[in-house]
């Protein structure tokens, strides 16, 4: 396979024909071995468009998916982001390659023992790997600048909310199979947000989730 070909076809008929523009990301892409990230045994797929299994039921995002949200944080080189779902890291390597500090929390341990493994292997000395059960919050070290959620969740939980900065931004998917929205919340003052609904889209719900309230008869 010729790598590097197939990540320049990629990036022009996955990335670009879904709005990604911003060429800061598009370089980054480039920059960032996805295929590194990628489990063995689907390395010859990892330019395809389609999520890549990890084992213990999850999933890597397409890599449209990646790009997307890495353009809507907009992320600047003094921001602290929030991850909840390390999964195999490579989200998390293009966070910490535009942020000045990245805390991933992933629940599974073998994922987040692998990923530490891979980003340890490119040097990245900018991302604090936690493991725990941040699909409601994550108090430690906020607030924050930037938060993404990479798995979905059927009602978004105040806390992260709370746990923006002023200024900061969150991606999440919110929702129910089969309608999700991939949306992006800015905290634009001490208690108001402003939220935007870029997509639509349909991805697996992190593990315990807030569910809605329903009724029982």
């Amino acid at each position: 396979m010729d790598i590097e070909r197939a990540r320049y076809y990629m990036i022009e008929q996955q990335i670009r024909p879904w709005e990604v523009l911003d060429q800061q990301v598009l370089d980054l892409l480039f920059k960032v071995r996805r295929e590194d990230f990628v489990p063995a045994v689907y390395r010859s797929l990892a330019f395809v468009d389609m999520e890549i299994p990890l084992g213990h039921g999850e999933a890597m995002w397409m890599p449209k998916m990646e790009a997307r949200v890495l353009q809507a944080l907009a992320l600047r080189k003094g921001d602290r982001v929030l991850e909840v779902g390390t999964g195999s890291g490579y989200l998390t390597a293009l966070l910490a390659s535009l942020a000045a500090e990245v805390v991933s929390v992933e629940i599974v341990p073998e994922l987040k023992d692998a990923a530490g493994q891979k980003l340890a292997a490119h040097g990245y000395s900018n991302i604090r790997l936690e493991q725990g059960d941040a699909a409601r919050g994550w108090e430690q070290g906020a607030p924050y600048d930037a938060i993404v959620l990479t798995g979905s969740t059927p009602v978004l939980p105040e806390a992260f909310l709370r746990q923006l900065a002023v200024g900061g931004r969150l991606f999440a998917v919110v929702g129910e199979t089969p309608v999700m929205r991939a949306e992006l919340l800015t905290r634009v003052a001490e208690d108001a947000w402003h939220t935007e609904v870029l997509f639509e889209t349909e991805i697996k719900a992190l593990a315990n989730a807030l569910q809605p309230e329903r009724f029982v008869f």
